[in-house]
C-alpha cells in the first residue's frame, strides 16, 4: 500500500485516511491504492469546468473490494466517490475525499445469454465492448450516448443514461433487469424486481435491505399524489430516486429504478444484468433542411408520426461552423439546396426495421406524411449506409465543432442537457437563445428533438472571473425556465453538482421524502456527499458556484510558462482518448496499459499541475511523473486530430523534454537517433559496410538499450535533371530519410509508377528533416534543420510541378511542425493525393484487367489520423487503375518511429502490435497486406509478419506489366 503524502490543500479532508487505509488492509482488499500526487492530479476533473483533487484513488480490482472498500468507509467515517469513464460534465465523481474508479479492472463481461437476451457485466465495462461483445449474437445494449467508446455501464447506470433513440429505447433503467449493490454498511444486496409477495418478505425482514425496501415502499404510497404532480410527464423525466417508476406497469417494485440515476449516492454498483435487444439491420435516414431552425423544431410533432426511431436537430450556426470542416465535402451533395435557398436547420429522421419490407413500410409511413411546412428547403431520404454514417458522423462532431465558435473561448458544459416536453421545445428553445443572447454568449445548439432534450455549450473563458460569473445566473434562468415549460435543467447528463436544484423542483415535501431516502441508505452521508440530497433537508449541498472551478487554477499559469501548452489547458476532459477499441488510433499508450496518466487526458493534467508550480503538490513530483508519462508517448500524434479540441501531446511533449534536459542528462541512444540523419548520406553511400558495422555493434547497442535495427536498403537508381524538351507533366518526388536509406525499394516503385502513367520524374535526394530531433525534444536543431528543409522545399516550389512526398510521417512534418514556421501550408503533398488529384482531372487513364488479386490497406496511424480522406484515396486510385483494395481498421502498430526500437519500450510496442495489426494480418495472404508506413513495415517484419509492400510498389508492378501484382512481384526485406 503506497503511503499517503498529505499536501495543504487536503490536511482537512485526509484526516483520517491513514485510519481508512488501514482499515482497508484489515478487510483483505485486493485492489490498488493511490496516493501519489499524479493519479490524484488526473483523477481531479472529468468533463466538467469543476477541479478537486482527491485524497485517495482506490482501483478495486473484483467486484467483493466494493464491499470492502465501504466497510471501511464506514469504520472510519471516510466518504467515497465511485468513478466510471469520467466524461461527467457537472463533477459527478469529482471529491476531495476517496475516488472508487471502476474503470481499470471490474471490466470482465461475465456472461452473454443470446436466448434470453441477457448480459451480466462489471461496472467498468464500456458501452462499445459490450455491444462488439454482443453483435456476433445479433444483439445490443440499446441506450445510445455519444460517450460510447469510454462511457461504463457502471457510470450509465450512475446517471440512467440515454441518447438517440429513447423514444424507442428509453433510459439505461429500461434495461436493466437486476442489479448487485454494495450498500452503505458493506453488505450485499441483488436489486431484481418483485412482485406483491416477494416485496412483502423482503420488508419483513429485519436488516438494512428490508428497512430499505419498506421505506421506499410507503414513501410511494403516501406521496403518490404528490410524485404524479411534481414528476414532468416526458420521456426525459426524473432520474435519481425515481419515485414515480419504482412500481412498474406489472405492479412490480424494482429498485434498480431508484437506483439508476443516483449517481452513487446510495449504493455501488457491483454487478449488472442488462437486457440485450435484437439490433435491426436495416435503417434509413430523412434530412430535412428547414430555412430556420425554431421552424425545424416546430415540425417534429408532424415527423413523429411516422414512429422513427429518432430525430435529432442541428441548428444554423453549427452548420456554418460545419462548412469549415473536412466532412463537409462528404455531405455537401446530400444537403444541397435550390437557388436562393439557405438551410439554417436541420432535422435526421431515422427509421430502423427487422427487414427490408419492414423497412420500406417505415419509408412509405414517412413519404406519407402531410406535406412538410414552407419552411422546409430539402428532404431527401439516404439508404446507403456509407452516407448515413457520414451523416451521424456530423451530429456527433457538433460538441467538437462548437470548440472553434470563438477563438477565444471554448464551448463549456454546465446547460448542456435541459429536456422540456417535446411539444413545447420550439417555445424552450426560443426562450433559451433569448436567455443566452442578452448575456452576451456565442453558443450552438443540437440534440434529441423527438424527446424534447437541448444541448448547447456557451462559450467561456473560465479562467476570466467576468465569464464565469456567469455560469450561476445563466444556470439558474435556465433551470427556471425550464420549469415553467415543464421540464428539467438536468434531462441527460446527471445531476452532478447541479443537484442544487433539486429542492427548488421537487418542493420541500418531495425533497424531504428524498432526505429520508438518503438517510436511511446512507445516513453517515459518506456516499458521494453534497449530491443529489443530503440526509435530511437542512444540510444544505453543494452549490455550483462554490466548488473550486479549474479555470481559476488555470489563470495562475504565468503567460510566459503557457507558450506551447496552450491546448493543455484547452483540453475539457471530453475522455475520448479513453476508448478502448484497439483498432481505433487513439490512444495507444492509454489501450497498452489501462493506466490514464498515459492518456492525451492525462497527460494535460499533469501538464497544467506542472505549469501551474502553485506549491500545492509536493516539490518535483508532478514533473517527475509528468516525464514518465510522456516518455511511453509514442508520439503518433492521433491526439492533435481525433481529440475534438485538438490536444496535441506529442508538440507539448517536445516542448516539456526540451526544457526537462536543460537540468536532466539525455540517455546515449538518444543521441544517437538524434545522430540517425547526420549518418544517413554515408550509409546509403555504403551500405554493405554500414550494415556489417551495425552487426559488430550491436552488443553495444543493446547495451545503449536500442533493438531490432533494421539493415540498410538504400534507393538505388540515377536521379535524373528534368529534360525540357521532355513535354511529359512533371513531378518532384522528394525522398525521406527513412524510405530512401532503409526500405528504397519503396522510393525506386513510386518513380516507376509515375513514369509509367506518363509523368517526367525529378527525384531530389533525402534531406535531413529532423523528425526525430522533435520527437526528442532537441528543439533548438531541430528548428535549424526544418529552416534548411524548408529553403529547399522553396527552391522546388518555384518549379511549378507538383512537390510529393512518399512517407506519411514526414509528409505530418511537412504539414504540421513546418507550418510553425513557414507560416503558411504545405506545398508537399502525398503520393494518394497527388495520384488522386490527377485521376480528377482525367490525366491518368483507367485501366482494367488487372487480375483478381485483392489487397488489403495497412495505414500509417498518423496519416491516416491526420488526412481521413486518405484512405478513400487509395482504394479510388486502385479501382481507378483495375485493382481491388479494401482498407483494414488498425490502431497503432506499436513502432511509431524509433518508439519500439528502445529496450524500454519494446514491450509496449509488441503488445500493441499484438492487439491490433496481428489479428488483422492473420487474415490475408503474405504478399496481400499493403502498408502505408516504413515503421509499420518494420514492426512488421520484426514480429514475423513478413516483410508488406507499400501499395505504390503494387501499383508500379501491375501498371508496368498490364499483369495482377503477386506477392513475388514485391517482395523484399526491410532488415
Amino acid at each position: 500500500m503506497t503511503n499517503l503524502q498529505v499536501t495543504r490543500p487536503l490536511a482537512r479532508e485526509a484526516r483520517g485516511l491513514s485510519a481508512f487505509l488501514a482499515a482497508l488492509g484489515d478487510e483483505a482488499y485486493t485492489g490498488d491504492v493511490a496516493t501519489n500526487a499524479a493519479t490524484r492530479t488526473v483523477m481531479a476533473t472529468d468533463n466538467s469546468v469543476y477541479e478537486l483533487l482527491p485524497a485517495a484513488v482506490l482501483f478495486p480490482r473484483e467486484p467483493d473490494d466494493l464491499n470492502r472498500i465501504l466497510r471501511a468507509s464506514a469504520r472510519t467515517k471516510t466518504p467515497v466517490v465511485a468513478r466510471g469513464g469520467g466524461t461527467g460534465t457537472n463533477g459527478q465523481s469529482l471529491t476531495t475525499h476517496v475516488v472508487v474508479d471502476c474503470s481499470r479492472h471490474l471490466r470482465a463481461i461475465e456472461s452473454i445469454d443470446p436466448e434470453r437476451g441477457l448480459a451480466v457485466v462489471q461496472p467498468g465495462v464500456i458501452l462499445d465492448e459490450l455491444n462488439r461483445a454482443a453483435a456476433p449474437h445479433g444483439l445490443f445494449f440499446a441506450p445510445a450516448v455519444s460517450t460510447a467508446s469510454r462511457a461504463t455501464l457502471g457510470g450509465m447506470t450512475a446517471t440512467d443514461a440515454s441518447g438517440k433513440g429513447s423514444r424507442h429505447y428509453g433510459r439505461t433503467s429500461d434495461h436493466i433487469a437486476a442489479m448487485e449493490v454494495a450498500l452503505s454498511d458493506g453488505s450485499n444486496w441483488r436489486a431484481e424486481p418483485l412482485d406483491a409477495r416477494a416485496l412483502d418478505a423482503v420488508c419483513a425482514r429485519q436488516d438494512l435491505p428490508g428497512r430499505l425496501h419498506r421505506l421506499l415502499r410507503d414513501i410511494v404510497r403516501d406521496e403518490a399524489d404528490e410524485i404524479e404532480r411534481v414528476f414532468p410527464v416526458m420521456n426525459r423525466g426524473l432520474t435519481g430516486y425515481n419515485l414515480k417508476e419504482l412500481n412498474d406497469a406489472d405492479g412490480r417494485f424494482r429498485l434498480s429504478k431508484v437506483l439508476a440515476g443516483s449517481e452513487g449516492s446510495l449504493a455501488l454498483t457491483k454487478r449488472l444484468t442488462l437486457k440485450l435487444l435484437k439490433k435491426p439491420p436495416h435503417r434509413a435516414l430523412m434530412v430535412v433542411g428547414y430555412d430556420d431552425v425554431i421552424a425545424a423544431l416546430r415540425d417534429v410533432g408532424r415527423l413523429v408520426e411516422a414512429d422513427p426511431s429518432a430525430v435529432e436537430f442541428i441548428d444554423d450556426r453549427i452548420l456554418s461552423l460545419a462548412k469549415d470542416d473536412p466532412i463537409w465535402a462528404d455531405i455537401a451533395g446530400t444537403l444541397a439546396t435550390p437557388p436562393g435557398r439557405e438551410v439554417k436547420g436541420l432535422n435526421f429522421v431515422e427509421v430502423e426495421a427487422g427487414s427490408g419490407a419492414e423497412l420500406a413500410a417505415a419509408l412509405a409511413r414517412l413519404e406519407a406524411l402531410p406535406q412538410a411546412p414552407s419552411s422546409a428547403v430539402t428532404q431527401t431520404i439516404v439508404r446507403e449506409p456509407r452516407i448515413i454514417a457520414q451523416l451521424w458522423s456530423l451530429r456527433s462532431k457538433c460538441v467538437g465543432l462548437l470548440g472553434r465558435m470563438d477563438p477565444s473561448r471554448q464551448g463549456t458544459a454546465f446547460v448542456e442537457d435541459a429536456a422540456v416536453p417535446p411539444q413545447v421545445l420550439p417555445d424552450f428553445v426560443e426562450g433559451f437563445r433569448a436567455l443566452l443572447d442578452a448575456h452576451g454568449l456565442a453558443y450552438g445548439m443540437f440534440g434529441h428533438a423527438d424527446v424534447g432534450c437541448v444541448h448547447v455549450r456557451p462559450a467561456l473563458d473560465m479562467r476570466i472571473p467576468e465569464d464565469a460569473a456567469k455560469l450561476k445566473p445563466v444556470s439558474d434562468a435556465v433551470a427556471a425556465l425550464a420549469q415553467r415549460h415543464g421540464g428539467l435543467i438536468w434531462g441527460e447528463h446527471g445531476k452532478g453538482f447541479r443537484g442544487q436544484y433539486g429542492p427548488q423542483i421537487l418542493g420541500d415535501r418531495l425533497y424531504a421524502a428524498m432526505c429520508r431516502i438518503k438517510a436511511a441508505f446512507d445516513p453517515d452521508d459518506r456516499l458521494n456527499p453534497g449530491k443529489i440530497a443530503a440526509p435530511s433537508p437542512d444540510r444544505k449541498l453543494e452549490r455550483i458556484d462554490t466548488v473550486p472551478f479549474r479555470g481559476p487554477m488555470d489563470a495562475t499559469i504565468p503567460p510566459a510558462r503557457l507558450g506551447g501548452f496552450e491546448k493543455a489547458v484547452k483540453c475539457n476532459g471530453n475522455g475520448q482518448c479513453f476508448g478502448r477499441d484497439a483498432f481505433d488510433a487513439m490512444c495507444p499508450s492509454y489501450k497498452a496499459t489501462g493506466d490514464r496518466l498515459q492518456s492525451p487526458k492525462g497527460r494535460a493534467a499533469l501538464m497544467r499541475a506542472w505549469l501551474r508550480e502553485d506549491g500545492a503538490l509536493p516539490d518535483g513530483e508532478i514533473a517527475t511523473a509528468l516525464h514518465a508519462s510522456l516518455r511511453t508517448c509514442l508520439a503518433c500524434k492521433a491526439c492533435a486530430s481525433q481529440c475534438p479540441v485538438k490536444v496535441d501531446i506529442p508538440s507539448m511533449r517536445a516542448r516539456f523534454l526540451s526544457d526537462w534536459h536543460e537540468t536532466h542528462r539525455r540517455p546515449m541512444r538518444h543521441r544517437l537517433l538524434a545522430a540517425m540523419e547526420t549518418f544517413a548520406p554515408a550509409m546509403r553511400a555504403l551500405p554493405g559496410l554500414a550494415n556489417a558495422g551495425l552487426g559488430l555493434a550491436a552488443p553495444l547497442l543493446r547495451a545503449l538499450d536500442l533493438v531490432d535495427l533494421p539493415a540498410i536498403r538504400p534507393a538505388r537508381g540515377e536521379r535524373r535533371r528534368l529534360d525540357d524538351r521532355d513535354d511529359r507533366p512533371g513531378v518532384v518526388l522528394i525522398e525521406d530519410t527513412f524510405t530512401a536509406t532503409w526500405d528504397g525499394g519503396v522510393v525506386e516503385a513510386a518513380e516507376t509508377l509515375f513514369e509509367t502513367l506518363g509523368y517526367r520524374v525529378h527525384r531530389v535526394a533525402a534531406q535531413a528533416n529532423g523528425k526525430a530531433l522533435h520527437v526528442l525534444g532537441k528543439l533548438d536543431r531541430f528548428e535549424a534543420t526544418a529552416r534548411r528543409a524548408l529553403a529547399r522545399e522553396a527552391e522546388l516550389v518555384t518549379s511549378g510541378m507538383p512537390l510529393v512526398g512518399i512517407e506519411p510521417a514526414v509528409n505530418c512534418l511537412h504539414a504540421d511542425e513546418y507550418r510553425e514556421l513557414r507560416k503558411a501550408p504545405s506545398p508537399v503533398v502525398s503520393v494518394e493525393a497527388f495520384l488522386a488529384s490527377e485521376i480528377a482531372v482525367g490525366r491518368i487513364a483507367p485501366r482494367t484487367g488487372q487480375g483478381s488479386a485483392s489487397f488489403a490497406l495497412f495505414q500509417h496511424c498518423t496519416g491516416k489520423t491526420a488526412d481521413p480522406a486518405s484512405t478513400g484515396r487509395w482504394l479510388a486510385i486502385f479501382r481507378h487503375l483495375g485493382l481491388d483494395l479494401d482498407p483494414e481498421d488498425t490502431g497503432c502498430c506499436g513502432m511509431s518511429g524509433f518508439f519500439g526500437h528502445e529496450a524500454p519500450n519494446a514491450e509496449m510496442s509488441k503488445k500493441l502490435f499484438a492487439m491490433s495489426w496481428q489479428p488483422k494480418l492473420a487474415r490475408h495472404a503474405p504478399g496481400t497486406a499493403l502498408a502505408t508506413g516504413f515503421s509499420c513495415r518494420c514492426q512488421a517484419k520484426r514480429m514475423g509478419a513478413g516483410r508488406l509492400p507499400h501499395p505504390v510498389e503494387v501499383l508500379a508492378e501491375a501498371v508496368a506489366s498490364g499483369l495482377p501484382a503477386t506477392s513475388s512481384n514485391v517482395s523484399g526485406s526491410i532488415g
